[in-house]
Formats: structure tokens, C-alpha cells, sequence
């Protein structure tokens, strides 16, 4: 298995990439933001994205996206092939990728929404800690992105304050020292979905 930084050459993978996505988003039937094979391509021509290779096929991918004009980069459409779950792939593509953007944007603060449990783990242990959404950016075409989740009604209704999505920010001015994902870590981020989910329910 090769963690490679996306190249030009890579760029024939942008439909498979988004396929799985898409397939992703319907199976666990949480919210995925979509993305476009055109638009996956700009990431990788861009050299704002990590890819996984086995044997010449594509096993998982994620990339960057930079808002407030470089203040704040996030880490999206972290996806795995089916085939590849379950094996610390997503741990190893999100560690380069965290890497990535440290080393073309040192000053801007990392950040990430997400439904994942696996995901929040990942983010924890690197650095990452849950806070509100206030803390995330205010770039309107960051949250434009979530119109293509099916939670996207919860976001609006509650005015981006919140949604099944926790965020988490990883602050490098504020750096600390990798943490483990303890229980009672996965305890706490499991009160606040419970807590949204109760929200959802009674609106």
C-alpha cells in the first residue's frame, strides 16, 4: 500500500473517488457532503490532497481546503474502499494529510466536522479537540459545502450553531502533545451526538 501526495497523474482516480463517496454517504446514512469528480480533480492538480494506491487501483483518499483566506484549512472527503476498511488505512491517510497541510499552511488552524466516531478518534490523538461551531470559520462557502448533506436542514434551522456533525480544531499555536482516545473521551463525544440527536427528534 503506497500513502502517496496527489499528483497531476493521479487525477484518473477523481471518479472513482467520487463514486465512493456518493456509495459511502448511502450506506451508513449519515451526512457526507458530496463532491464532484471535477472538483476532487482541482484538489489533486493542486497538490491539496492525499491518495492510497494498491496495486494500481484506489484505496482512499482526502484532501484540503483552505478558508478565511488562510486562516483556517480543513481536512474533507476522508473516504476508504470497502475492500480496505477496517485495516488503520484512514489513520494513516489522515496523519499525511494532517502533515501536508502543517507544512504549506503552518499559521492556519486545522479543523474538521464530522458524524465519525472513527474519525474524531483519529482527530483527538493528533492534536484535535471538540469545540463549538463559533470556534470554526465563518467562511460562508465553507458551510455552502454542507448543502449536499441530508442533515443540512439542522445547520440552517439552528442558525450553524449545530448539528450531527461535531467540530473539532486543532490550534498550532496552542500545540499539544498527541492524546489518547480514552473512554472517557468517547463517552463525552458520544453525549453531545446523543444530545443533537434529541434535538433532531423533538424539532
Amino acid at each position: 500500500m503506497k500513502i502517496l501526495r496527489a499528483k497531476a497523474e493521479h487525477i484518473i482516480y477523481a471518479k472513482d473517488i467520487s463514486q465512493c463517496i456518493d456509495e459511502s454517504a448511502k450506506t451508513r446514512g449519515t451526512g457526507i457532503a458530496r463532491r464532484t469528480p471535477e472538483y476532487i480533480a482541482g484538489k489533486i492538480q493542486n497538490g491539496n490532497a492525499v491518495i492510497a494506491i494498491e496495486n494500481n487501483l484506489f484505496a482512499g483518499f482526502c484532501y484540503i481546503e483552505i478558508w478565511g483566506h488562510g486562516k483556517y484549512v480543513a481536512h474533507s472527503g476522508l473516504i476508504v474502499t470497502p475492500e480496505q476498511r477496517g485495516k488503520g488505512l484512514a489513520k494513516r491517510i489522515k496523519k499525511e494529510v494532517f502533515e501536508l497541510s502543517l507544512e504549506k499552511y503552518p499559521e492556519a488552524k486545522v479543523f474538521g466536522i464530522t458524524t465519525g466516531m472513527p474519525v474524531m478518534k483519529i482527530n483527538y490523538e493528533l492534536g484535535y479537540k471538540p469545540v463549538h461551531f463559533s470556534e470554526l470559520t465563518d467562511d460562508p462557502e465553507f458551510w455552502k459545502g454542507c448543502q449536499t448533506c441530508k442533515n443540512y436542514d439542522i445547520l440552517t434551522r439552528t442558525e450553524r450553531q449545530m448539528c450531527l456533525c461535531t467540530g473539532m480544531l486543532y490550534d498550532p499555536n496552542k500545540k499539544t502533545k498527541p492524546k489518547t482516545f480514552n473512554t472517557k473521551v468517547a463517552l463525552r463525544l458520544k453525549q453531545i451526538k446523543e444530545t443533537l440527536l434529541l434535538k433532531k427528534n423533538n424539532s
